[in-house]
């Protein structure tokens, strides 16, 4: 009879091992989709600073070139003074909007805001994905105490923070500003 119950344990050790592997499969990708995210938020991060640097250049030179079409245009009145004055307006003008080169003022702006929420959008899903990450840590602890202490306990608990885990990685994936659980 102890046989028996032996080998019952032995089929309940065997499912929980195989529920560890399930867990380990999602722990894998959380980790995997994790470290993706952060690595797109820092890029997305960089790319708004260099746009917002851009953008900074381009104010600059703008008002440079409106002090200078300014300053000229009190001190001389000739037609070359006109000219270069009305020259210099001209490229300021351009260096506040060019759509066609996707380069103005307006547009690095525009850019850079869509960065940052780009960066946004990924930093919420790498937390998710820490999160499911932890959870699943957490659950694959549990169910190894399980087959130790025979606990059936522990093993739902198991289960559910699995299900937490892939809940949390689902989030991350499909619906990463969902749900805000940090800052």
């Amino acid at each position: 009879m102890s046989h028996g119950a032996g080998h019952g344990d032995h089929g309940g050790n065997k499912r929980i091992a195989l529920l560890i592997s399930v867990m380990a499969l999602v722990l894998a990708f959380a980790e995997t989709l994790g470290k993706s995210a952060q690595t797109a938020a820092v890029a997305a991060n960089i790319d708004a600073l260099n746009l917002w640097n851009f953008f900074q250049a381009k104010t600059i030179r703008q008002t440079v070139l409106r002090t200078a079409a300014e300053q000229t245009a009190i001190v001389t009145s000739s037609e070359k003074s006109k000219k270069q004055v009305e020259a210099w307006r001209k490229t300021a003008d351009r260096y506040q909007s060019e759509p066609e080169t996707n380069e103005g003022r307006d547009q690095l702006a525009a850019r850079a805001k869509a960065a940052e929420k780009r960066r946004a959008t990924l930093t919420a899903a790498y937390h998710h994905y820490e999160t499911a990450s932890a959870a699943v840590q957490i659950a694959i602890v549990m169910a190894s105490a399980a087959i130790i202490t025979g606990m059936v306990a522990l093993v739902w608990i198991s289960i559910g923070l699995g299900v937490v885990a892939l809940a949390f990685c689902v989030i991350g994936f499909w619906f990463p500003t969902a749900v805000h659980l940090f800052g």
